[in-house]
């Protein structure tokens, strides 16, 4: 069966964020009353599994292993049947 999911991978409370940062002062200087600005990678992920279970522990896996720095980073995923 195949899943699609959608990745989440953002910096977690107290790390910089630089991009985030820079894109704020940028709006600040277009007179735009902005806060603040987070920076967030959005993965499309389209995988084979044999059940939902298997492709959240595959997804879990990916996030763990490549996508996301467990130091720094949380992610989050959501699915849907394709």
């Amino acid at each position: 069966m195949k899943y699609r999911t959608k990745v989440e991978v953002g910096l977690k409370p107290g790390h910089s964020d630089p991009e985030g940062e820079t894109t704020k002062q940028s709006l600040a200087e277009l007179n735009y009353p902005v806060l603040s600005v987070g920076v967030r990678k959005v993965y499309d992920i389209v995988l084979e599994a044999k059940s939902l279970n298997e492709a959240k522990r595959m997804i879990d896996e990916i996030c763990r292993r490549l996508l996301a720095n467990p130091v720094k980073d949380n992610y989050v995923f959501e699915f849907e049947e394709e």
